[in-house]
């Protein structure tokens, strides 16, 4: 299949191109199973690791600890700096495993969970079962 694309890009057209290496025009135009890997490219506005790590010092520093990055944004923006977009800041927040939730929150002891049960009814009072009718009650409907 090389071959048919090297002749193919030479100039050489799809049809004799295919007759000459010996296969199919649809097979050799058919899209490969394994795809060719592609570098990509490095985007031209990528952090450098010293403001990565400048992004780092302020998301962590006590101000913003307990905020999501989107509060930091904001905040950072009234006072006109501008350190990367929101999901530039939740990126670095990825690479260093810091993404979770950020406030302090209280924490139960281990092994208590609070336990919600409804009280048991009192089954000492005598003539009352729950298998049996309640016989206080007469029946105001009669059927005929």
């Amino acid at each position: 299949m090389a071959t048919y694309r090297e002749l193919t890009g030479a100039g050489v057209p799809t049809r004799a191109a295919a007759v000459l290496v010996g296969v199919p025009r649809a097979t050799a135009a058919r899209t490969p199973r394994t795809p060719v890997l592609v570098r990509g490219r490095v985007p031209a506005n990528k952090l450098t690791d010293i403001e990565r790590a400048r992004v780092l010092a302020v998301v962590n520093c006590p101000r913003f600890v307990d905020l999501p990055a989107i509060q930091i944004y904001a905040q950072l923006l009234d006072e006109g700096v501008y350190l990367g977009s929101i999901s530039t800041i939740y990126r670095v927040l990825t690479a260093n495993l810091q993404v979770k939730e950020r406030r302090r929150l209280a924490r139960t002891r281990p092994g208590r969970s609070p336990s919600f049960s409804l009280p048991v009814p009192d089954r000492s009072t005598p003539g009352i079962s729950p298998s049996s009718p309640d016989r206080s009650r007469a029946s105001t409907s009669t059927r005929t």
